[in-house]
């Protein structure tokens, strides 16, 4: 492993390039708006920060701008209903963030008057915030200079200092790098720079060393090993697991859901009735259906990929009297059933019923028109 000293300058030289090439981003505000005094509001900061856990800017973008469209302000969140949250940011995934949103909000609004602390301590005792997400808080929405250490950063660091220990173990080592860089002048302009070099120029695949503005300190350049890093440990193939969904609608086109509860996968979201999701190597778990009716089992299956495993789920099917009621869950009117409330595997359910009755319609119209063979 080669090592290269830092210089005072890269701090300076990094920014120099930030505030030619700066993202634009909606929730950023820009370094020339910046220097003319303009101030980030922290709780878009804290809102971009939360949604871009495990999800791309790309991803981010529109989800953003809807939620903060509908609740311009932390109060504004505060005092929406969990379930107006919970249905904006189906499709979004890793739904724990939308509980302890929620909760972040009330607690800003109860403890601090809803204006988010600039003190990285509090910041730290507030719901779903943790070391990075105060960092990035503290730096980016206050100027005050902590150190950001996410996936951009963490690669642009291993490569600087051709640093060849796997993630997760080489963290420290990574994190000792970032923060003897990040400078007492402008530290949130800095901390939204590297993550920029990490994403635009210090990419994972296909580095464009060749304009990096700190291409000659950098010593997995020199070294030829920069598409190599960072290292990470091999990762543990994913269990597969299998599960059975009821999905049944009245004649009425009313629609059986359930709100899941808030611990677990898919906490507090809306969901078709089902049972548990187990690993298993032959039978596949069917639960309880929610109502006495003909269940009938859907061609094809739904697959989906959670962090830790992957799932494959059985959906089943059933129409049912407009007089039917639940005895668990609730009957969703058709006016106001959105498919896009639906967490992303449950709404691939929903799609993969949608396509079923899209293929038995277009066969009934063909043999109605031809006869049937």
């Amino acid at each position: 492993m080669r090592e290269t000293a830092p210089t005072s300058d890269l701090p300076c030289i990094l920014l120099d390039w930030y505030d030619a090439h700066a993202r634009d981003m909606p929730w950023r505000i820009g370094p020339s708006a910046r220097k003319a005094g303009a101030l980030p509001d922290p709780y878009r900061v804290w809102m971009s920060e939360i949604m871009l856990q495990q999800t791309t800017v790309a991803t981010v973008r529109d989800y953003f701008t809807r939620f903060v469209t509908r609740w311009p302000t932390v109060a504004d969140l505060a005092a929406a209903q969990d379930a107006d949250v919970m249905g904006e940011w189906a499709g979004l995934g890793y739904y724990a963030r939308a509980r302890n949103l929620l909760k972040c909000a009330r607690a800003v609004v109860d403890q601090y008057g809803g204006t988010f602390p600039a003190d990285h301590a509090a910041l730290l005792t507030l719901p779903g915030i943790g070391p990075y997400t105060a960092a990035a808080l503290s730096s980016i929405a206050f100027d005050l200079p902590h150190t950001v250490l996410d996936g951009n950063v963490e690669r642009v660091m291993a490569r600087m200092y051709d640093i060849h220990i796997p993630l997760p173990t080489a963290k420290p080592d990574l994190m000792a790098k970032a923060e003897a860089l990040t400078p007492t002048e402008r530290p949130g302009d800095y901390a939204q720079a590297v993550m920029d070099l990490g994403a635009t120029i210090c990419s994972p695949k296909s580095p464009a060393c060749g304009i990096c503005p700190w291409r000659d300190p950098c010593a997995a350049r020199a070294a030829g090993t920069a598409s190599e890093l960072p290292k990470k440990t091999p990762k543990k193939a994913k269990p597969v697991r299998h599960g059975t969904v009821y999905m049944a609608q009245r004649d009425d086109g009313a629609w059986l859901l359930e709100t899941r509860p808030d611990k677990g996968l898919l906490g507090g979201m809306l969901g078709w009735p089902g049972s548990d999701w187990l690993d298993v190597s032959h039978d596949r778990p069917e639960g309880i259906p929610p109502i006495g009716a003909k269940w009938q089992d859907l061609p094809g299956e739904v697959r989906h990929t959670f962090t830790h495993f992957h799932l494959i789920l059985t959906v089943k099917i059933a129409q049912v009297d407009a007089s039917t009621a639940a005895a668990s869950g609730q009957f969703i009117p058709r006016d106001q059933f959105r498919p896009s409330d639906l967490p992303t595997v449950m709404r691939k359910a929903f799609d993969l019923s949608q396509g079923e009755r899209c293929v038995t319609a277009m066969s009934t119209s063909h043999s109605a028109l031809y006869g049937s063979e």
